[in-house]
């Protein structure tokens, strides 16, 4: 049996088209994924993003645990509220998830993990916690009286739609700057997201996360499903578990080196792995020259050997297909290369990993 989110009524209230996405009874659309993909470059839309687990990590032990169990180093973390996304590696240096880590105050941090790795995550950190014998409570903020819905806001128009409807954050969230949460009343709001766009993402009591989802439709919020997430995150050149990057991946050839603090002293979990086999694949994006459509698992075929697309569809801010793939070292930006589609070798330029920010192509 599907899970279902806080919001499942809402989406079906709304004529959205269900599908199974890892588990979970998620939105694909609600009539058109162009118009959805649009209305978060050009004006606003929302999603929700229920599924994903929070989790309060909260003890004495708490930062300690958290340097050891993620490449990326939460020592950056200086001021309340901050956010860092990184990492989280097995032994042998694959990512078992990516995730953000909200720095709350010294005994309190905030990880927001990814839906289908939330048993795998949980269970894993618990084992760490035995292993090294650390103070540290971990609490999924997924069932129970803590239970939280969470519904992203994203694009040109979304923070002003969102103080419409929620006029008592306007004062304490205006100044925030990107990649900051803080908690007010009954609502945690972070200026993160996955489109390559401004706006919030707003955690509410599950209680009370239909009752926000509403008030934002009546700001005129346009509710946007999987189909648009996934379209707007690859122009936005951000990866997606389960399919840029999973447990036989390294970071560093998922374009995710810079989520790894390789220069210091601290040890973390799959760094020895990291350092001993370093990096042997770039992640860099195509954009196709001719006609077709780029797909996962596609061959791309370059002057240092082949590659493979980990990421692909055709991009509605650019009007042609564009994707994210692992190609040799060597193989330099601008290049032409050619992608097997059926049979046939199509042209593509090698462009940075991005390709769209705030509405305006960058390649």
């Amino acid at each position: 049996m599907l899970k279902t989110t806080v919001l499942n009524a809402a989406h079906r209230r709304l004529g959205a088209r269900m599908v199974d996405f890892g588990g979970w009874d998620m939105p694909l659309h609600y009539g058109s994924q162009i118009e959805e993909h649009h209305a978060v470059r050009r004006d606003c839309g929302m999603f929700d993003v229920s599924h994903m687990c929070a989790v309060d990590a909260v003890g004495p032990d708490v930062k300690p645990f958290l340097l050891r169990l993620i490449a990326n180093d939460v020592n950056k973390l200086q001021r309340p509220g901050k956010a860092l996304y990184g990492v989280m590696l097995n032994e042998a240096g694959g990512v078992l998830d990516d995730l953000i880590v909200y720095y709350l105050t010294d005994t309190h941090y905030r990880l927001v993990i990814n839906a289908g790795t939330t048993d795998k995550d949980l269970a894993w950190m618990a084992e760490r916690l035995g292993e090294w014998r650390l103070d540290v409570t971990l609490t999924p903020l997924r069932m129970g009286p803590k239970a939280v819905g969470m519904i992203a806001v994203q694009g040109p128009q979304a923070k002003a739609r969102v103080w419409q409807a929620l006029p008592e954050i306007e004062a304490v969230t205006r100044p925030l700057g990107r990649f900051f949460g803080v908690q007010i009343g009954q609502f945690f709001v972070a200026t993160t997201g996955y489109t390559g766009e401004d706006g919030f993402e707003i955690m509410v009591p599950a209680g009370k996360a239909e009752a926000l989802w509403n008030a934002l439709l009546t700001t005129g919020v346009k509710p946007c499903g999987l189909g648009a997430r996934d379209t707007l995150r690859l122009e936005a050149g951000m990866n997606l578990y389960g399919q840029d990057m999973d447990e036989s991946v390294s970071p560093l050839d998922a374009g995710l080196g810079w989520t790894v603090d390789l220069k210091s002293e601290r040890d973390f979990v799959g760094k020895a792995a990291l350092l001993a086999k370093g990096q042997t694949w770039q992640f860099l994006g195509l954009k196709l020259l001719d006609k077709g459509v780029l797909r996962a698992h596609q061959k791309v075929h370059t002057a240092q050997g082949e590659g493979e697309i980990t990421s692909g569809s055709f991009s509605p801010t650019l009007e042609t297909a564009i994707a994210l793939a692992r190609l040799p070292l060597g193989v330099a930006i601008g290049e032409h290369v050619q992608v097997d589609i059926r049979g046939k070798r199509l042209t593509a330029q090698v462009t940075p990993p991005a390709f769209v920010r705030h509405g305006k192509g960058l390649v």
